[in-house]
């Protein structure tokens, strides 16, 4: 049984920065791809960075390029996908989420929302100006 569990959201000021965390069990993330994404207030959920295959590729929308960073622990013991968010902005405010595709796929395919099987259920962002 997938099981995906985010911890690492708070209150910031624009301009800072968090680094969230997402204990993954029952799934293999070298096999398939796996990623961040957020819904902020009254807006759809959207896909931010996603990282897959065996070599860890990543792929970042055009709406965090360049301020955030996914990675994933190598200890398969304890397995776990981050995302660190730098020179955060009152727009970053939202719910964050970690979520798991079923199925092998890269780059923008992977940031897809339908194309994941499996969500965790959250960890609050909230950016002040």
């Amino acid at each position: 049984q997938v099981q995906l569990v985010e911890s690492g959201g708070n209150s910031v000021q624009a301009g800072g920065s968090l680094r969230l965390s997402c204990a993954v069990s029952g799934y293999d993330y070298s096999r398939y791809c796996m990623g961040w994404f957020r819904q902020a207030p009254g807006k759809e959920r959207e896909g931010l960075a996603v990282i897959y295959g065996d070599g860890g590729d990543t792929y970042y929308t055009e709406a965090v390029e360049g301020r955030f960073t996914i990675s994933r622990s190598e200890d398969n013991a304890k397995a776990t996908l981050y995302l660190q968010m730098n020179g955060l902005q009152p727009e970053d405010t939202g719910m964050y989420y970690c979520a798991a595709s079923a199925r092998y796929s890269i780059g923008s395919l992977c940031t897809r929302v339908n194309g994941m099987h499996y969500w965790g259920k959250g960890t609050l962002v909230n950016i002040s100006s």
